[in-house]
């Protein structure tokens, strides 16, 4: 059964209500149980588990330390297109933006290729909008097909597609798919997403599923911290997660956490998370799930990249652009979103190696397959 039939058991007020009224002396239990359940991720997302935060990050981090070693898994995103037929409130590449649209050509994306290939990396993530007509099944697999011998592995980030779709991407070796439901508040879904494909909220949390009955070796999740309570999202996304991990039990998982960001006609953030509070969310999935591979990008500071990674992240991005052509073409106006953590790769690298930490550009080998 797809996982909107779980969905529907629960109530968003009623979820946020248990989070709220959850005590100390719950959080306690939870931190001392031997195998954590989804209702002790609950309890350690609430306000009551805020002053454990420091006992959950040494927990995290050795919890982290002992299913993954010290490393961070380095990627780099690729924007191929700002091309989008949806509006959405919070988006750079909202339709309703008034700005120039790029889609990259064969040659564009080898000048990107190589730049991107010069700096290191053998792992990338194509990222695009959401525009059928022009970036569609077509577009990526001879996007694909044109880069799959310059890097291991391909993940991409694009518009939900069906699952036959998927099973052309995962014959062609597409190592992963992310996909964010933005936020599982169905009843203002609609709101931030007034018009386009994406605004159909059943048919994108139905997403994963095609993604996991298609076979793709790895699903990202996440969602849009900023839009509604991130706790009571947060709780939602790992109930998803926790039912994929059930259903595709051989795929594996990992979770994103984006905060909103500025970009062109963006809304302001309904709510404000701090950077404790991604901390201690952070720190919440890794105790809860230590199997889950946690990212942190470039959206976030630098501050809080430069110890994040040591508390339970597995993977970061570095150098990153987020406009069509950024790696070769200087065009900020097609930014999707601002970056906050501007540093090169190289500082990113250096900055891992002396922290005692091993920076991975490869951990996967189609030799293995």
């Amino acid at each position: 059964m797809p996982f909107i039939h779980t969905y529907e058991q629960y109530n968003w007020e009623e979820v946020k209500r248990t989070i709220y009224n959850t005590t100390p002396f719950q959080v306690e239990q939870s931190l001392q149980q031997p195998k954590k359940t989804l209702t002790d991720f609950l309890r350690l997302i609430s306000p009551a588990a805020s002053p454990y935060l420091e006992q959950m990050a040494q927990l995290s981090q050795q919890l982290t330390q002992k299913r993954f070693g010290k490393t961070i898994s380095l990627y780099a995103p690729m924007y191929l297109s700002n091309e989008c037929n949806n509006i959405c409130t919070y988006c750079g590449f909202s339709l309703d933006n008034n700005i120039r649209r790029k889609t990259l050509t064969p040659k564009e994306i080898e000048q990107e290729v190589a730049v991107i290939k010069n700096q290191g990396y053998d792992h990338i993530l194509l990222v695009t909008g959401e525009a059928n007509h022009l970036v569609n099944i077509n577009y990526f697999k001879q996007s694909i097909q044109q880069i799959q011998h310059s890097f291991s592995t391909i993940s991409i980030e694009v518009q939900p597609l069906k699952q036959d779709e998927y099973e052309q991407l995962a014959e062609l070796g597409v190592y992963a798919v992310l996909v964010y439901q933005e936020t599982y508040h169905k009843e203002v879904y609609k709101q931030y997403h007034p018009k386009g494909k994406k605004s159909n909220f059943e048919y994108r949390l139905d997403t994963p599923d095609r993604i996991g009955r298609a076979g793709i070796h790895k699903i990202g999740l996440g969602v849009l911290l900023g839009l509604e309570d991130w706790r009571v999202d947060s709780f939602f996304n790992a109930l998803h997660i926790d039912y994929l991990q059930k259903t595709y039990w051989q795929t594996k998982y990992s979770v994103s956490f984006p905060r909103l960001r500025p970009a062109e006609g963006v809304i302001e953030p309904n709510f404000i998370m701090e950077d404790r509070y991604l901390i201690q969310l952070m720190c919440a999935y890794r105790i809860w799930n230590e199997d889950l591979e946690i990212s942190i990008s470039t959206r976030e500071s630098e501050i809080l990249r430069n110890n994040v990674f040591k508390l339970g992240a597995t993977t970061m991005s570095a150098g990153s652009k987020t406009n069509p052509g950024g790696y070769s073409v200087d065009e900020d106006s097609l930014e999707q979103f601002e970056i906050c953590d501007n540093r090169t790769t190289a500082e990113i690298y250096s900055l891992i190696k002396k922290a005692g930490y091993e920076p991975v550009w490869k951990d996967w080998d189609k030799a293995y397959q």
